[in-house]
């Protein structure tokens, strides 16, 4: 991450400017978007809202990275907490319909999973090898150990990598506010023409479709967790 970083000296915080004693290390705003895989205007609205740790530099928006690489330290994460669960749970079987017709259009296989790598949907749209092999213990096994490979990977770049299934794949993370709570995971694309497997092919135009489209797929997960976690929260309070 370190050629995401840029120096700089003299920042403004609410709105009174300061000069930094050293040279700081901060993020723009497309670059905390990749990391947290949200498009810019989310990082813009989580900025003004306080949810993310910003300074304003004239006009625009630089993100503290030693703060933004707190927010996934897991003693601030609590990937564990059952309401964000629930939460996430019911948002991703309310937008199934959404994810179909993405998964669809992208020619790609998805699934949203919890903070662990654990499903919370069934998968859509499957490829037709998955659909022929899906009933297999072992397939699923390994799709598990996958997932739970990509939640634990410490590189937030959202980027195609071939899996130990021999696919390529790709995650980005759905949050509410903060807190990382779940990933949208996409996959069941061959990595070469040269794989037998009945999987999907994407030429470089439809892969740079679908890493450009998946932050908003999720940010609309994100968001309809965030207002479902309210409405739990709300509840708990009666």
């Amino acid at each position: 991450m370190q050629d995401l970083l840029e120096p700089v000296q003299n920042v403004q915080y609410h709105g009174v400017a300061h000069e930094m004693p050293k040279p700081g290390q901060f993020l723009r705003a497309e670059h905390v978007g990749r990391i947290l895989g949200v498009d810019r205007s989310t990082v813009y609205r989580m900025a003004e809202r306080g949810r993310l740790p910003a300074l304003k530099v004239g006009h625009q928006w630089r993100f503290p990275a030693e703060q933004i690489a707190r927010l996934f330290d897991a003693n601030e994460v609590s990937p564990h907490d059952a309401e964000s669960r629930k939460a996430l749970e019911l948002a991703a079987q309310a937008a199934v319909p959404y994810l179909e017709l993405g998964a669809e259009l992208l020619g790609v296989t998805m699934v949203v999973t919890g903070i662990a790598g654990e499903p919370v949907i069934d998968i859509i749209h499957p490829c037709p090898w998955f659909r022929q092999n899906g009933d297999d213990p072992a397939l699923l096994a390994a799709c598990l150990a996958d997932w739970k490979q990509l939640a634990e990977d410490p590189d937030f770049t959202l980027s195609f990598q071939t899996g130990p299934l021999g696919f390529d794949r790709a995650r980005t993370f759905v949050r509410i506010g903060p807190q990382l709570v779940g990933m949208l995971v996409v996959g069941g694309i061959a990595a070469s023409d040269d794989d037998p497997r009945e999987l999907y092919r994407l030429d470089d135009a439809s892969r740079a479709k679908v890493l450009a489209t998946l932050p908003t797929m999720a940010a609309r997960v994100s968001t309809l967790a965030a207002q479902i976690l309210s409405g739990l929260d709300e509840r708990t309070l009666l």
